[in-house]
């Protein structure tokens, strides 16, 4: 996963697909959020547990523990494979679990026109529903963003045709197993399993070229999500 992806519906429409049980106890904006262009490092909005109820907060994308800040930049994704057994996230498993809402998320491939540069990829659910990534989290709370928050998202092995795209993929759950990624009584052992065998697969997935634009991070609006026509390979002879 190359590290940027979308959310711009409202948070009632992603909070109305979860169907949760739970009650959101926060106030958050009602507006659409209308970020085509997430990146690592800015704030965004999550879905996570807390004992009232759930909160949606907006926390960095990126999260190191305190012994490795400041060493490289913080992670934004987790390894499925590492992330239950590794020491680099032990704080925030598995009590740091949320759900990253999204539309779609973005990989680069190799522009056949040009190798020395890259084409993005728009990917998406084929029924056009929100995403639910699968994701850990450490919040401080508090009425303002504190520095130490953070949080990544899990990743796994691509399968099928994605694997033409990127050899990894977000942890993409559906709204039922996401509620359960969510519920504070889900254990340990059943979020082990969500991480290994819970994610959508590439069937479920549809994709097409977008403009270059979408890699300058200052590049917001809707129309890097809009689909661009490339030539046949065999013009670019």
């Amino acid at each position: 996963m190359c590290g940027r992806y979308s959310i711009y519906e409202s948070m009632d429409n992603y909070l109305r697909q979860l169907s949760l049980d739970l009650v959101v106890i926060n106030g958050y904006d009602h507006e659409q959020i209308n970020r085509y262009n997430v990146a690592p490092s800015t704030r965004v909005e999550i879905i996570r547990a807390v004992p009232e109820g759930l909160r949606v907060d907006r926390v960095k994308w990126g999260w190191a523990p305190f012994w490795a800040k400041g060493k490289r930049p913080d992670p934004i994704n987790a390894r499925a494979e590492t992330v239950v057994t590794g020491k680099f996230f032990k704080a925030l498993w598995p009590t740091g679990r949320a759900v990253a809402p999204a539309n779609s998320w973005y990989e680069w491939i190799p522009d056949a026109a040009d190798p020395k540069r890259k084409q993005p990829y728009y990917i998406h659910a084929k029924s056009d529903e929100p995403l639910y990534f699968a994701a850990l989290t450490e919040v401080y709370g508090g009425l303002e963003p504190d520095d130490r928050d953070g949080f990544v998202i899990i990743t796994a092995s691509a399968d099928e045709g994605l694997v033409d795209i990127h050899d990894r993929k977000p942890l993409v759950l559906t709204p039922a197993i996401a509620r359960e990624w969510l519920t504070p009584a889900t254990t340990a052992a059943r979020a082990e399993e969500i991480v290994r065998e819970g994610c959508r697969p590439a069937a479920d997935f549809a994709w097409y070229p977008v403009s270059k634009q979408v890699g300058n991070v200052r590049n917001q609006g809707p129309e890097l999500i809009e689909r661009v026509f490339l030539p046949p390979p065999d013009q670019l002879r």
